[in-house]
């Protein structure tokens, strides 16, 4: 007879080749036909909530892989809380106002916004970003992401609108927002102010140049020759120059040279000189910063009287220890220009130009005027020294373009009103749980160093900043009462009804201007910062919705956004409520090539998640998210994909092995009790508990590329080359309902149940094929998906049935191992069971257990014979291998003196004999 055919032979329909690329979209309309994920919400509703707030992308392309990392992550702490049995709800949003969608459908348009009437734009721009809301929803969900992604919150609708005018009242109510002249910002190209979080910075060339300022005639100074030495990069800003910082606590150096007598630190002495020209100079006096405070100079130009004021931020490591002071042009330079009450003078326009108080230089774009200073500077024997100089410098995040520092009227959040920088810090401090623990320092210092909040933009997308101008004195007022009713209007009407409506419909009756007491108002048209809508998403979103919580457990997103949606959250919140929105807060890091280079079309390394996803499918890419530590920079490229695809394989082949071996068995019936199991079937699951506390620690602390390691470790190590290699010959010869089969069987099942949950979170496409494919237990049966499914309970317990010796036999497989193949070199042996192990031992009770698991060992060395003896060598173990005894059995293939025994199967040892018999008589 054919004795393979008296084999228990694997067979599943689960097939070795996963095609994911083709059968994933066929798991996702199943899903999306059986509304899973109301399902899954109906079956946790009533558990305590684990809320994950979506920060939201902004709808204007394509997602790119930074967007599948973010979604993916979130994806996976969202499905493991929910089988943890959490109802974690998770409503995605989109980002749809401001500059990102405004700048992007300017470019399709291929015009600039004075081409288009406001309202008519913001109708294309509603119609765009629509249309990319719809087109990044399938993308998100083609990476199998569960979420109401019927239901999303979108900034642009009506509700929501109308939840950041509320917002904005609400502070307004409290005090917080006020309008002042202050340097923002400001992109020219963009022709709008930005705040800190729409600012990055990167390499730039600008010149270098050291000025004299020359000193009136004063008696510590006396002559025509006096100048005062400052360095700048911005030769552009000297239009406004109004004043000149020195450090109180410096030791300025007054020194007589061929280029007149100068006035600078005397630190910077040894630096400065050189450069300038200077190797012979006399020291005429020194004197401290403090001293030189009050003394006036002329203008290079001409311009203006200027005067020497005192600053602590006076840099003691470069330019000349003296700085130019323009407040209308930096930060540091207006709060100076306060407290000393200057001028503060604005020569620029919204375009970048100068004006007509520019004289000679109106309409001249700031940059180019650069060059044209220069050389009047040089002309008029003010200039000490030109050169070039790169350094990192403000961009715009969105157009790439070089930004300015331009004084304008603007909205502002007033960060220090009612002590809210205290109160933020002490939040970030104690309210909140930062992963990694690095990012508390680094928002931290953000906020304790961070301006106002500028909120208003000169743009045409976003919601409306409700403020009116008295037409009789140009008062401008922002009134709790006209916000009010701008709100009752949007939330019926949109935000576009503040555009197309007379002013009139918003004015409270009886307002009058609170300056003038006029009652004629013209419309403001400044939008709110984007960052504003997205970063009230609490009020609107986590407060409204009934399945979500505030404060929510947690907000995750890049590590740029503890500048961005992270503060934009915090301060309104802090602001409205007196709490964070958010108990915890994951950042990770950006998505970079294989040689760690930023993705650019210029590099040509940009992988899309489109093209992953349609070469490897969508569970390799979720793989590579769950595998990478993004605590750093995420690497990608085709080796990487390629080498994790192999690790796929790895895990998949070893759940066909194990479904391909359970086409038979009914958990319900066919378990056999763990007290009948031999010890290596005992040691899998003890494998596999260990495996599984692993596994549960790395998504608990988000260390998803633990879970990983830990699950691809029990998959290519401890199962596919350990337990199911040796249980194979119990699983073909073994009579099929036979205690030692069904044994290998239960622990197989076990370890599958255990092993399709942890995996569900990562894998969840290939864990859904494996939950269908692989007999259930009865109570389970009703699972309509894996994802029902709840997280497997640890079971410390299983480590108890362990005795340490049989743990000191697993750890002699290498050395075995190692001698088979020296065995089959020497071509004494084939295959390893034509070999015997003979151990010898000197300890009395090492030598009891393994002769009592004699036969056990075989199978666990893979062998036909294991021979115990005992030793009176020193040596604790030692190990041989023989040629085994006896002939080989062309059933089972291992060696025994049985075989020939039997008349009806010659070739038969005598339990593959007794085995067809039964199988026979069944």
């Amino acid at each position: 007879m054919e004795y393979k055919d008296t084999l228990n032979l694997p067979k599943t329909k689960f097939s070795m080749k996963a095609d994911l690329p083709r059968r994933e979209p066929v798991f996702l309309k199943e899903w999306s036909d059986a509304d899973i994920y109301s399902l899954i919400r109906k079956e946790r509703e009533g558990s305590p909530k684990y809320i994950l707030h979506d920060g939201p992308p902004y709808a204007n392309g394509d997602i790119h892989l930074g967007h599948a990392l973010n979604k993916t992550l979130k994806d996976i702490i969202i499905k493991y809380k929910t089988m943890q049995g959490y109802d974690s709800a998770y409503v995605p949003g989109w980002d749809c106002h401001g500059l990102p969608v405004e700048h992007q459908l300017f470019k399709e348009l291929k015009i600039n916004k004075y081409q288009i009437g406001q309202v008519e734009f913001r109708k294309k721009a509603y119609d765009y970003a629509l249309k990319y809301v719809a087109i990044q929803k399938e993308q998100f969900m083609r990476l199998g992401i569960f979420g109401d992604w019927e239901r999303p919150y979108l900034t642009l609708t009506p509700d929501y609108e109308e939840g950041i005018v509320r917002s904005l009242g609400e502070m307004v109510r409290k005090g917080y927002v006020y309008r002042g002249l202050k340097p923002v910002n400001w992109c020219f190209k963009c022709e709008t102010a930005l705040a800190e979080a729409e600012v990055e910075y990167n390499e730039h060339t600008s010149p270098s140049v050291y000025v004299k300022f020359k000193l009136d005639e004063n008696k510590d100074y006396p002559g025509d020759a006096n100048y005062l030495v400052i360095w700048t990069t911005t030769p552009w800003t000297l239009l406004a120059n109004v004043a000149v910082a020195a450090h109180p606590d410096l030791v300025y150096s007054y020194i007589k040279t061929d280029k007149g007598s100068l006035i600078l630190s005397k630190d910077l002495l040894p630096a400065v000189l050189p450069q300038i020209g200077v190797d012979k100079y006399e020291l005429i006096k020194e004197a401290r910063g403090a001293d030189l405070e009050g003394l006036t100079y002329t203008h290079p130009f001409g311009l203006r009287k200027g005067r020497v004021v005192l600053a602590d931020y006076v840099s003691r490591e470069e330019g000349a220890g003296l700085v130019h002071t323009a407040p209308g042009h930096g930060n540091d330079d207006y709060l100076t220009g306060i407290r000393h009450k200057l001028d503060i003078i604005m020569p620029v326009d919204s375009k970048g130009k100068f004006d007509a108080t520019a004289g000679e230089f109106k309409g001249m774009n700031v940059f180019d005027a650069n060059s044209v200073i220069i050389e009047k500077l040089r002309n008029e024997g003010a200039l000490l020294l030109e050169a070039k100089i790169q350094h990192s410098y403000p961009h715009c995040w969105r157009c790439k373009n070089p930004v300015i520092f331009r004084a304008t009227k603007q909205w502002f959040i007033n960060i220090g009103h009612e002590g809210l920088r205290d109160k933020l810090v002490k939040a970030i401090e104690e309210d909140i749980a930062w992963v990694p623990a690095s990012g508390e320092e680094r928002i931290k210092s953000m906020v304790q160093q961070r301006p106002d909040w500028c909120l208003s933009r000169q743009r045409y997308w976003g919601v409306p900043i409700p403020a009116v101008r008295c037409s009789d004195c140009d008062e401008v007022i922002l009134d709790p009462a006209i916000i009010e009713n701008v709100a009752n209007r949007i939330v019926d009407s949109g935000s576009d009804i503040w555009f197309k409506e007379d002013v009139k419909a918003f004015i409270p009756e009886g307002f009058v201007c609170p300056k003038c007491k006029g009652d004629r108002f013209i419309r403001c048209e400044d939008i709110l910062d984007v960052w504003f809508d997205s970063g009230v998403s609490h009020q609107v979103v986590l407060k409204k919705r009934k399945e979500l919580e505030f404060p929510c457990a947690l907000y995750l997103e890049g590590s740029d956004q503890h500048r961005g949606w992270f503060q934009s959250s915090l301060i309104p919140s802090m602001c409205i409520d007196g709490k964070p929105p958010f108990k915890s807060v994951l950042t990770h890091g950006f998505v970079v090539d294989g040689l760690g280079r930023k993705m650019s079309k210029s590099l040509g390394n940009v992988i899309s998640p489109q093209a992953i996803i349609k070469d490897y499918g969508a569970d390799i890419l979720r793989l590579w998210v769950a595998s990478s530590d993004y605590d750093e920079d995420i690497r990608v490229s085709s080796e990487i994909l390629s080498r994790l695809s192999e690790a796929y394989r790895k895990i998949r082949n070893t759940a066909r092995f194990a479904l391909s071996n359970l086409y038979d068995f009914n958990p319900d019936t066919d378990k056999v009790a763990y007290d009948k199991l031999r010890l290596i079937d005992k040691w899998a699951l003890y494998v596999t508990e260990a495996a599984l506390k692993d596994v549960n620690n790395g998504y608990e602390t988000f260390q998803f590329h633990k879970a990983y390691k830990s699950i691809y470790d029990l998959c290519n190590e401890s199962l596919s080359m350990y337990y199911m290699d040796m249980v194979k010959g119990r699983l073909y010869t073994c009579a099929k309902d036979s205690v030692e089969r069904r044994s290998a069987q239960t622990v197989i099942y076990e370890v599958l149940n255990i092993l399709v949950r942890m995996m569900a979170p990562i894998l969840v496409f290939t864990a859904e094929d494996i939950w269908r494919q692989m007999p259930k237990e009865s109570k389970c049966r009703a699972a309509a998906s894996v994802h029902f499914l709840s997280w497997p309970g640890e079971n410390p317990g299983l480590r108890d049935g362990l005795p340490e010796e049989f743990l000191s036999v697993m750890r002699m497989i290498p050395d075995i191992a190692k001698l088979l193949e020296e065995k089959r070199n020497e071509g004494v042996i084939g295959s390893s069971f034509d070999a015997k192990i003979n151990i010898l031992t000197n300890n009395p009770k090492r030598y009891t257990f393994l002769e009592s698991i004699r036969f056990q060992l075989c199978e666990i060395f893979k062998v036909s014979q294991v021979l115990v003896e005992k030793s009176s060598d020193p040596c604790d173990i030692a190990i041989s291998a023989l040629k085994a005894d006896g002939a080989k059995c062309m059933r089972c293939w291992n060696y025994d003196f049985s075989v020939g025994g039997s008349n009806t199967h010659p070739a038969l040892c005598k339990r593959c004999v007794t085995v067809i018999g039964e199988e026979q008589k069944s």
